[in-house]
């Protein structure tokens, strides 16, 4: 980087980073105006190229951790899909038989604990990565804007 960036391209690259919050607004909008705003820019400024990259290698990474987060839970819902469906006296097998109702409730009658623990476990982490993404964003954007560079964490160089 240089030593003296204009305030136009900390400007610029706290646009860039602030406008992977556009994914709020329109689908995929945390790559489709970041990736407008660097590639127009990225031959003229240097701080505006490597604060473009940051922030694209960024939302790649978050979308591919969430990606595997959710391919981790597949298995989980699948495996325990049998178990939902049986709910002991409330079954599908006894819809035919409402004269013997019996309102007797066991403890094993209730086997969400046992699917809703991994899949629990896979939503915290998915808001986790959403508190990620908002935090690191704004900081993103209150560095970039002070002329410093900014470097994501766990961020995969997919652009380099």
């Amino acid at each position: 980087m240089t030593d003296t960036i204009t305030k136009h391209e900390r400007n610029l690259s706290a646009i860039i980073h602030g406008s992977t919050f556009a994914k709020f607004f329109f689908p995929f909008g945390n790559f489709i105006l970041p990736l407008i705003l660097w590639t127009a820019n990225k031959n003229e400024y240097k701080f505006v190229d490597y604060n473009g990259k940051q922030a694209l290698n960024f939302q790649i990474s978050l979308l591919l951790y969430s990606i595997i987060l959710g391919m981790l839970s597949i298995p989980f819902i699948i495996g325990f899909l049998p178990n939902i469906f049986d709910l002991g006296n409330y079954s599908f097998g006894s819809l035919n038989n409402f004269n013997n109702i019996n309102l007797h409730f066991d403890s094993d009658d209730f086997r969400f604990g046992t699917w809703l623990i991994p899949v629990g476990i896979t939503g915290i982490l998915q808001g986790a990565l959403f508190v990620v993404n908002i935090v690191y964003t704004i900081l993103a954007v209150i560095k970039t804007n002070e002329g410093q560079t900014f470097k994501y964490p766990f961020t995969i160089s997919f652009i380099k």
